[in-house]
């Protein structure tokens, strides 16, 4: 597997155990109004709502937050109004990222997103300057004890394009709109998901094979996620296992 897909693997493991509780919390709620105020209310109606919901009640996000969330996001109730916004630029070695926020302020958040590609060693880009390297794809994470024949009988008939085995676990990649039709199969046939969104896959990749640069471009990636306003990032950077171990390690 690519060290991009290791590290990613990494990060959504050890994700709700390592991120402070309530700034997982804060994204996931914000990803929830936003998703209500774009599409409705209804879960039924709404595939990108279900998915929100989903994933913060998989964070373990109280029902009752949720659905407050999702008031706000309705105009029900009085809240900040957050709106997507997206950036684009180099982390060093000249990996190729996408950072997707929501935000109440789009000049605050552009000028923090800024300084920290200025301040660790990358840039900031033109809109389009880097986003021509990535595809918008539906991802699901299947617990590597599934069977992999059972998947396989699911997906084939339910939209996935690819089975990938990440180490630790299966990933099924589709077409975006195919997501929650290939969700709902994977359902029904009673097999494990341990997540399902949409995500930008790099179609190009830049190969990292200095430790030097690797501590870098991570370092920056992670104060990146880190900031309040960031629900995804997206990088095209390829790390070897052996030096993503060693600095695991270190």
């Amino acid at each position: 597997m690519s060290g991009h897909s290791k590290w990613a693997t990494t990060k959504h493991q050890k994700g709700a155990k390592d991120k402070a509780r309530g700034k997982l919390f804060a994204k996931l709620i914000r990803q929830v109004e936003v998703a209500a105020r774009e599409g409705g209310g209804d879960l039924a109606a709404n595939a990108n709502l279900r998915t929100m919901y989903q994933k913060a009640r998989d964070a373990s996000v109280p029902a009752d937050t949720i659905e407050r969330a999702i008031k706000r996001g309705t105009g029900e109730l009085e809240g900040v109004r957050y709106e997507p916004v997206s950036y684009e630029g180099y982390a060093p070695c000249g990996v190729a990222v996408i950072v997707e926020c929501l935000t109440d302020n789009r000049n605050r958040t552009g000028a923090e997103i800024r300084a920290l590609f200025a301040r660790h060693g990358g840039s900031m880009a033109e809109p389009g300057a880097v986003a021509w390297q990535f595809e918008r794809k539906g991802l699901i994470a299947i617990p590597r004890s599934a069977d992999e024949d059972a998947i396989m009988a699911v997906a084939l008939d339910a939209g996935a394009q690819d089975l990938r085995d990440d180490g630790t676990q299966w990933t099924l990649v589709s077409e975006p709109t195919e997501l929650h039709v290939l969700q709902a199969a994977l359902e029904a046939a009673a097999i494990p998901i341990d997540s399902a969104e949409s995500q930008w896959l790099a179609t190009t990749t830049i190969e990292v094979s200095e430790a030097s640069g690797a501590r870098k471009v991570l370092h920056l990636l992670d104060l990146l996620e880190d900031h309040d306003d960031v629900q995804v990032i997206a990088a095209n950077f390829d790390i070897p296992d052996e030096i993503l171990e060693s600095l695991e390690e270190a």
